[in-house]
């Protein structure tokens, strides 16, 4: 995101990217109280994980407007769930007009559960694996305002080399965006200070 900001009906200014919601509050809503903030949650690391990918080619504000429903057709993202799904799941799935029907998306979020149980076996979660990969304080400038990263990279690298599928650079860096790996909020932004609060707070796990 770029520094040049948005300033919404309440008159408080944003991220430029709301503006493609201006008429529609529930993007706003999660600008404001979801994106950036930092996740320490399996599952929401792993849902997260998966609509991004599901993302990639659409915009946010489609994928949110179903993510009630991806929530619904997915077991409400439990890992162990999803792993376990199999080929009715995926023609299920195919005839889901809720979320997006993409075959290749579908079996990657199921593929991509089986691989994230074999991570936490070995890591102990999937927010200890992910968070190892947060910029340190000297080089999160260079991860700001950008479509891909130095640590995006280093992950979608090490996820693929795991198995991982649709988690390119690009989508790895949205993702660290929107679970506060980083703060890229815009410096103007009315949510920028409270997210830096938070990540200043926030207790890695480990």
């Amino acid at each position: 995101m770029t520094d040049s900001h948005y300033l919404a009906a309440d008159g408080r200014p944003r991220c430029r990217w709301c503006a493609a919601g201006a008429d529609w509050p529930p993007y706003l809503h999660y600008h404001d109280t979801e994106w950036g903030f930092p996740v320490a949650n399996d599952r929401r690391l792993f849902e997260k994980l998966c609509l991004e990918g599901f993302q990639s080619g659409l915009s946010w504000r489609t994928i949110l407007a179903k993510r009630e429903a991806f929530r619904a057709g997915f077991a409400n993202f439990e890992i162990a769930r999803v792993a376990a799904f199999g080929a009715a799941d995926v023609e299920r799935l195919l005839q889901d007009a809720g979320i997006v029907r993409h075959r290749g998306k579908i079996e990657a979020a199921i593929n991509n559960a089986q691989r994230a149980l074999e991570l936490i076996r070995e890591q102990g979660s999937l927010s200890a694996y992910i968070w190892r990969f947060e910029p340190g304080p000297g080089e999160e400038a260079a991860h700001l305002n950008q479509t891909e990263s130095p640590a995006s990279r280093a992950l979608s690298k090490d996820l693929k080399k795991r198995g991982w599928k649709f988690v390119g650079p690009t989508t790895m860096h949205a993702f660290m965006q929107s679970m506060g790996l980083i703060n890229d909020h815009a410096a103007i932004c009315v949510t920028h200070a409270e997210v830096a609060a938070q990540r200043r707070d926030f207790v890695r796990p480990r």
